[in-house]
């Protein structure tokens, strides 16, 4: 073993070593969408007397901290996101309208003095921020309250707590800092000067515009003395739950700032359990299959792949439990991409290997020098592709919000661990099992003794696909139209993360058809509901407009057509939180492929990097198509989905480009056209290995992901056929077509034609023949007069 080799196989037992204590002593942080529970945003909004800030906003979040304590979920998690929203999942919680009623009284904590009752007949008037107003007490009778004399800014602390000595049973202890002392001494002196039993002796604790706590002074607190000391006692029939639950409101009802209910996401115990099930099962179906196909193409070594595949797995879960990071049901979409990329580095080197290998003369083949040769050659193409996915997925976190940075967290860290585990712990284990005598003896036990069926066949027929180039492209464009003609006539069901509105999924005892439920609905006083079925016994509503009450209503009225209703999913999305999605969404996705496509022309040219592009555009373009003809919803499973298309084309048009590069050293005399041409043939068995390995997982995720994946899994086997035909039968034909533009006011040399010259085969063995030079025939060539050796009036 090289020293070289020697430090790679230290750093990769470091890492394996490392990985494996991180999985053994952490637990993962599960996403709503997959533990089940409640997940509600909430922003913060400016008051007449506050404005929303960063500072302001995170007094607001240790308030609703205590709210949420109050609730007695399980390891709730309370969190800033932005300058002015607050994250609040609550696990388990599957009532949302349990979690409004403590987070979504907004308003700010006001001590009021009663005024006494209204006169009969007059209206209510609803209480303000600091104003009077006609409000129902706690009994739910109507009290006349003046202006708010204090705010809860100025509680201190307030605690439920027993008298075990006189047995008075449950009160609250509540305590004032140093102006509120004042103040609360001047309240109660006041209210204390009306007699025992008068409703002006009374003082009225609001939240959100509802009295909470109107109590009696006491008549040992004597007229305009009030009660000092800053401690004070709210005595009633509390009984424990109560006592505690105004305690809480009270010390926790001091918010700096009104916040308003942006999203909310209700998530049910089975539908989080089934979709982990199902992605671990598909997984581990899938890398099975995959391993299975990679050994079989590759033997020896791809048995070494397979076990590289369970290393990456092991390294990337355990980078998402050292950042911390919370995976999602849409970040599954940035792993499947970088277990697809593990896969590709690895087909990249093993063809390289046997291309050097096979190129070698046979007295000095060596297993050893074309694995090294493999992996060097390799290289360059398997960097340039994690790069642009890596860049693209570092701008998307950057810049996007919601499913889109979750996806752009677990695609950095998918890439990251796949180019770990391909240039470090594959290469390790292929270098010492090549070294083995035993291996040396039999070079076909490693799959690198031959080119394969597919590349031997090419070799024979050597396919001229870049002549048709321009009909290639001229289909491509047929597709285009075809699925923008979807997009118009059929229209795209935007999903309510992008719209805005409510969507509830419920289960029931019996099938229930949407007609029938619309209609109930429609009776029951909610006709703008739309109802649809995704068959069986699920059903789905989404209004734009949807209360908890209606909620209820929705609930009851399935129940009454299909037997138990049982919620699954509930999502709520603010109309302005739809379009900063949308919008933010479509920012990040359009700088990161700026950044990809400056990034390609500089280590490329701008040809590549453009027609790059453009095969992207046209792998996006079908898929959205595709979705509208199928009528299935863009959402932001479907936005994941989408990404992991663009990034898996991307990765396969740089991967022909670098062979491009590489190849357009030899032969000198060669035309552009076939420079591509020999490219792209001599990466199909690349294409269909890697494409391949990945439809393996998906097809497993499609068949057992059930209904959470299975629109995913879709849109991955539709993405991932039309990218592999896109970076040979666009983006290649596109870059010719550039190239030959680019040149096309250039004076060229001899007849042979230009850079895109003639389509005819040169004696030194371009045009369309894919096999490597040694390959060649080696019979002597007549040098034609007047030419140098190689010039065939065709330059690169």
């Amino acid at each position: 073993m090289t020293r070289a080799n020697r430090v790679r196989a230290v750093i990769a037992l470091a890492v394996m070593a490392l990985a494996a204590v991180l999985a053994v002593t952490k637990q993962p942080r599960l996403g709503i969408d997959l533990r089940g529970g409640t997940q509600i945003v909430l922003e913060a909004r400016d008051s007449a007397g506050s404005k929303a800030t960063s500072r302001t906003t995170d007094d607001a979040m240790e308030v609703l901290r205590q709210r949420v304590d109050a609730l007695g979920v399980a390891e709730p998690t309370v969190v800033r996101s932005g300058e002015t929203r607050i994250i609040v999942e609550l696990p388990g919680l599957q009532d949302p309208r349990e979690a409004a009623e403590v987070l979504g009284r907004t308003a700010q904590l006001t001590f009021h003095p009663v005024k006494g009752t209204p006169p009969k007949g007059t209206g209510e008037k609803p209480s303000r921020a600091g104003e009077g107003g006609v409000l129902p007490d706690e009994s739910g009778r109507r009290v006349q309250v003046g202006d708010a004399a204090m705010t809860g800014k100025e509680v201190k602390a307030a605690e439920a707590a027993i008298d075990s000595q006189r047995g008075s049973g449950w009160f609250i202890d509540l305590g004032f800092r140093s102006k509120g002392k004042d103040t609360w001494a001047d309240l109660t002196g006041k209210a204390a000067c009306a007699p025992p039993g008068d409703p002006q002796r009374r003082v009225a604790i609001v939240l959100d515009e509802k009295v909470i706590s109107s109590p009696q002074i006491d008549p040992s607190v004597q007229c305009d003395q009030g009660i000092k000391g800053g401690n004070t006692q709210i005595t009633g029939d509390f009984s424990e739950a109560s006592a505690k639950e105004l305690a809480t409101l009270i010390e926790g009802g001091a918010l700096p700032v009104p916040v308003e209910v942006i999203e909310q996401r209700t998530v049910g115990p089975t539908l989080g359990e089934d979709a982990i099930e199902a992605s671990a099962g598909a997984a581990v179906i899938g890398v099975l299959l995959t391993s299975a196909f990679i050994v079989t193409v590759y033997r020896l070594l791809g048995l070494l792949t397979a076990v590289g595949l369970l290393c990456y797995g092991l390294i990337s879960y355990a980078a998402l439990l050292a950042f911390g990071a919370t995976l999602t049901l849409p970040g599954l979409a940035g792993f499947v991409l970088a277990i697809g990329m593990a896969v590709d580095a690895n087909v990249l080197v093993f063809e390289r290997a046997r291309e050097e290998y096979a190129s070698a003369p046979p007295r000095r083949r060596s297993l050893r020098t074309a694995t090294l040769k493999g992996f060097r050659g390799a290289f360059g193409a398997v960097v340039d592709s994690n790069v642009t996915t890596l860049l693209a997925a570092l701008l998307l976190f950057t810049l996007a919000s919601g499913p889109v940075r979750g996806f752009g967290v677990t695609l950095s860290i998918g890439v990251l661990a796949s180019m770990i585990s391909a240039l470090v712990v594959t290469r390790v284990l292929a270098d010492t099992v090549v070294a083995r005598r035993a291996v040396r003896a039999r070079p076909k036990l490693t799959g690198l003794a031959s080119l394969g069926r597919v590349r031997t066949k090419l070799t024979e027929r050597a396919p001229d696909w870049m002549r048709h180039g321009r009909r290639w492209l001229a289909f491509s464009s047929l597709a285009v139209l075809a699925a923008v003609a979807g997009i118009v006539l059929r229209g795209l069901d935007f999903g309510v993360e992008f719209t805005g509105g409510r969507l509830v999924e419920y289960t029931t005892s019996s099938a229930v058809a949407p007609e029938q439920a619309r209609a109930a609905l429609a009776d029951a006083g909610i006709p703008d509901a739309l109802v649809q079925s995704s068959g069986g016994e699920e059903i789905s509503v989404r209004s734009e407009h949807l209360t908890n009450e209606q909620e209820a209503t929705v609930r009851s009225t399935l129940a009454e057509l299909g037997g138990e209703a049982d919620k699954v999913r509930d999502e709520l999305f603010g109309p302005s939180l739809g379009d900063e999605l949308r919008q933010n969404a479509l920012i990040a996705l359009a700088v990161a492929l700026s950044a990809q496509l400056a990034y390609l022309a500089f280590r490329f040219r701008w040809t590549f990097s453009a027609a790059s592009v453009l095969a992207l555009a046209h792998d996006a373009v079908i898929l959205v198509g595709a979705f509208a003809w199928l009528g299935k919803p863009v959402d932001g499973v479907f936005l994941a989905a989408l990404l992991t298309v663009i990034g898996y084309s991307v990765n396969d048009s740089v991967v022909i480009f670098d062979r491009v590069r590489s190849e357009g050293g030899t032969p000198r005399g060669t035309a552009f056209r076939d420079i591509v041409n020999r490219a792209v043939v001599r990466t199909v068995p690349r294409t269909l290995n890697t494409g391949m390995g990945a439809l393996f997982i998906v097809a497993a995720l499609a068949a057992l992901g059930g209904d959470s994946l299975n629109d995913f899994a879709v849109a991955l086997l539709i993405g991932i056929v039309v990218g592999s035909y896109s970076s040979m039968f666009v983006g290649a034909p596109l870059a010719v077509e550039f190239e030959r533009r680019r040149d096309s006011g250039k004076p060229r040399r001899g007849s042979g034609g230009g850079r895109n010259g003639s389509a005819k085969r040169s004696k030194d063995g371009g045009g369309a023949d894919s096999r490597p030079p040694e390959q060649l025939p080696r019979e002597p060539r007549k040098r034609p007069r007047g030419r140098r050796p190689g010039d065939n009036g065709a330059r690169v």
